[in-house]
């Protein structure tokens, strides 16, 4: 099931090879950004499945912990609606909050962003508050645009 180690026992896995954990994706991603918007849970289950097709993006990526679940990252093929030729995105980077400040973001992080360039993808992006704009340039991501609806648009491109 695990695909490349992180920290510790954890883990980090292709939610194809761990469809289980599918529920508490979906429930963690819905309850931190689409529970507020009026997106049922049925909703975001039917897109989080998309995540188990044979083609690259989307995917969904969880960390664990021997079973327990610690986190999850998605790539997907847009996530600002005002930018729908930026390809692909990393997105619905959710820690559980016992293991946060554990590397277990930036790992998701590089799994996802992995992913695009191995699937031939020369940049991929990223939308973000902007209270959380520095932890993503800490990361290495380059912020590229600002305040669309918002939100801070970074990128990092494949080497």
């Amino acid at each position: 099931m695990p695909d490349r180690g992180l920290i510790g026992a954890a883990t980090l896995a292709d939610l194809r090879a761990a469809p289980a954990f599918a529920p508490v994706v979906a429930d963690r991603v819905w309850r931190a950004w689409w529970e507020g918007k009026g997106v049922s849970l049925a909703e975001l289950r039917a897109r989080l499945d998309e995540s188990f097709g044979t083609a690259p993006v989307p995917s969904t990526f969880i960390a664990l912990d021997g079973t327990r679940f610690l986190g999850c990252v998605a790539l997907i093929a847009c996530d600002v609606e005002e930018r729908p030729a930026l390809a692909p995105w990393v997105a619905a980077l959710w820690v559980e909050p016992e293991a946060r400040r554990q590397g277990v973001g930036a790992a998701l992080m590089a799994r996802a962003t992995d992913a695009a360039f191995a699937a031939g993808h020369p940049r991929v992006y990223l939308a973000a508050e902007p209270a959380l704009a520095p932890y993503y340039a800490a990361r290495g991501w380059d912020r590229v645009e600002s305040d669309v609806d918002g939100l801070e648009i970074f990128a990092r491109r494949g080497g």
